[in-house]
């Protein structure tokens, strides 16, 4: 199986790095081919530029070859991970800026003969979300948990109904201990250990 983990924070020392770093081993152990994209670290900016913006809707929808790499990547994968801090209730803005700029037209969705809007992405077998929350789970529901909804509600229709959702995630950070994060980096193994 091919996987693509994405990871959008930017201390390569963080929890959130030790979580990429677990599910990219978790899942190459169980056999998977692995990638990972580290969007800080490719200086993957999350703006889409004016020529980005007019090429959207053109021949050419992707003009950074950065991006048009991972699009390629996306196409032929199985199984997209995302790990990310939240971040006003939400993915932080390389994350989402990542999203707008390599599921383009082609990409993500495709146009039928009759014009209408199709799924791009029926490759995809398998989206899990790995998030951390400084916030309790109860605050995170109340405020919809924006990027949880992004990624497994409007990202899923784009691949197609029958793809599989898995989320973990790991609330009130800042007061967890060591056990439970031990605990949270064990529960990601677990899940990537067995796509």
């Amino acid at each position: 199986m091919q996987v693509v983990v994405v990871v959008a924070h930017p201390n390569s020392d963080s929890f959130g790095h030790a979580l990429a770093e677990r599910a990219v081993s978790a899942a190459a152990r169980a056999g998977h081919e692995v990638h990972l994209l580290d969007l800080y670290a490719l200086g993957v900016s999350a703006a889409m530029t004016a020529e980005e913006h007019h090429a959207y809707h053109g021949d050419t929808p992707i003009l950074d070859p950065v991006i048009a790499a991972h699009a390629a990547l996306v196409r032929a994968a199985d199984t997209l991970v995302f790990v990310y801090p939240t971040w006003w209730s939400t993915v932080p803005a390389i994350l989402k800026g990542w999203l707008e700029r390599t599921m383009a037209p082609g990409v993500a969705f495709v146009f039928d003969a009759n014009g209408k809007v199709r799924p791009g992405l029926t490759n995809i077998r398998c989206i899990v979300g790995i998030s951390t929350y400084g916030s309790p789970r109860a605050y995170v529901k109340l405020v919809n948990d924006n990027g949880r909804r992004t990624l497994t509600r409007a990202l899923r229709l784009n691949t197609g109904l029958r793809t599989r959702r898995s989320w973990l995630g790991l609330y009130a950070i800042d007061t967890a201990t060591a056990a439970q994060r031990a605990a949270f980096l064990d529960r990601v193994d677990r899940k990537m250990g067995s796509l």
